[in-house]
C-alpha cells in the first residue's frame, strides 16, 4: 500500500497537475480582482478601457463597436489590474474572501466540514465586508442553524439560484478532484447548500467542480461536457445542457448573469471561444453585468485548463485577497499558490 508522504510526494511532483491546480485557486481569483472595477458596466467597457491590437473573436451581435480610450500618458502597456469603483488594483472581493475561508476550513479540519465552513462565513459577514451578495447575507445573518438557515430562506423566499456559491468554488473543487466524479460532486452540492437552497446553485457548482476535475486530469472539459450532463439532477439537466451547448453564447441568456445558469454558461462560453488565458478572461468581463463573479468562474476554469503560467505577472503581482474577519490578514499571490498545493496534497493522503 502506498503511504502518505508517498502519496504527496507524487503529487506535488507532478508538476502539470500541480500548476493546473495553482491555476485554478489563482486564476480565478486574479478573474475576480480584474473584474470588480467592471461590475454591473456595460458590455465591452473592459476592451474599451484596455484595447488589444488583435481583434476579438466575439460573436457580432455579443458587444458593441466603441472608440477605444487612449493609454495614460508615458504608460503605452499599462496593466489592466488598476482597480476602481471602490476597488484597490488588484483586490479582491468576496467571491475569493470565501473561497479562502472554504480552503481553510478544508485543511485545518481535514476534510468537508459544513458547519465549520459556515461559522467561518458568520464570522466574515459580520465583519463588514465590502461586498456580499444579499441571498448570501440574509441567510449568514438568519441567526438559522447551518444545516436549515439556506432551505428556509428559500423556502420563504422562492429565490435562491444566484451565482454565489458558484464563485467560491475554486479551492473546493481542487481539494476534491482527487475524489472523483461522484465525490466532487457531492461535496460541491453540500457546500453550494449552505448559502442556496435552490437545486439548481448545487448543480451548476456540481459541474464547475467537474470540469475543474477534468481539466487536472489532463483531459478537455469542453469535450467531456455532455458526460457531465449525465450527472445533474434530473429536473436541471434540460436547462444545463441548453446553456452549455457549443451553439449557447450569453445573448441567449433568459436571466441576468448574476444567476448561476447564466454565469457559468458564460464562463463555459468563454473558454470556448478563445485559446488562451487572457483572452478568456478579457471575453468574460466584456459581457458586462456581474463582472467579477463571471470572470471568476472564468478564471478558475481557465487557469484550471491553462495553467499557473498562463496567468501574466502583471496581474499576480498586485493580487491581494484580504480577509474580513481575521484581524489585518491579506492573502497574496505566493499564500494563493501555496494554499493551492497544499489543497492538492491535502485530498492525496
Amino acid at each position: 500500500m502506498v503511504g502518505d508522504r508517498e502519496r504527496t510526494a507524487r503529487v506535488i511532483g507532478d508538476t502539470e497537475r500541480a500548476a493546473r491546480a495553482v491555476g485554478a485557486v489563482v486564476g480565478s481569483a486574479v478573474g475576480d480582482a480584474l473584474g470588480a472595477p467592471f461590475e454591473f458596466g456595460a458590455a465591452g467597457a473592459f476592451s474599451v478601457k484596455y484595447p488589444v491590437k488583435r481583434p476579438a473573436k466575439y460573436p457580432a451581435q455579443m458587444l458593441p463597436v466603441l472608440p477605444a480610450e487612449p493609454n495614460p500618458p508615458g504608460d503605452p502597456t499599462p496593466s489592466e489590474m488598476r482597480g476602481g469603483g471602490g476597488w484597490d488594483p488588484g483586490e479582491a472581493t468576496d467571491d475569493t474572501q470565501m473561497a479562502v475561508l472554504v480552503a481553510d476550513s478544508l485543511l485545518e479540519r481535514g476534510g468537508l466540514d459544513p458547519a465549520d465552513i459556515f461559522e467561518r462565513f458568520q464570522r466574515w459577514a459580520r465583519s463588514d465586508p465590502k461586498d456580499i451578495g444579499l441571498q448570501t447575507e440574509s441567510v449568514l445573518t438568519s441567526g438559522d442553524p447551518w444545516d436549515s438557515a439556506a432551505g428556509l430562506h428559500f423556502w420563504i423566499t422562492g429565490h435562491a439560484a444566484g451565482n454565489g456559491s458558484l464563485m467560491r468554488a475554486a479551492t473546493s473543487a481542487v481539494y476534491f478532484a482527487s475524489a472523483g466524479r461522484e465525490a466532487t460532486m457531492d461535496a460541491a452540492r453540500r457546500i453550494a447548500a449552505l448559502t442556496h437552497g435552490d437545486r439548481a446553485a448545487w448543480e451548476g457548482t456540481a459541474v464547475f467542480h467537474e470540469l475543474v476535475r477534468l481539466a487536472l486530469d489532463g483531459e478537455d472539459p469542453l469535450i467531456a461536457l455532455p458526460g457531465v450532463i449525465t450527472r445533474i439532477h434530473p429536473d436541471h439537466r434540460d436547462r444545463y445542457a441548453a446553456i452549455l451547448a457549443p451553439d449557447w453564447h450569453p445573448g441567449l441568456a433568459t436571466e441576468f448573469n448574476g444567476a448561476v445558469w447564466p454565469c457559468l454558461g458564460s464562463a463555459v462560453w468563454a473558454l470556448r471561444i478563445t485559446s488562451d488565458y487572457e483572452s478568456a478572461l478579457r471575453a468574460a468581463i466584456d459581457l458586462g453585468g456581474d463582472t467579477d463573479t463571471v470572470a471568476a468562474v472564468t478564471g478558475g476554469l481557465a487557469g484550471a485548463v491553462y495553467g499557473r503560467d498562463a496567468i501574466p505577472v502583471r496581474w499576480t503581482d498586485v493580487l491581494h485577497v484580504p480577509v474580513p474577519g481575521w484581524g489585518e490578514r491579506v492573502v497574496r499571490y505566493p499564500e494563493l499558490a501555496e494554499m493551492a498545493m497544499r489543497l492538492l496534497a491535502a485530498a492525496a493522503q
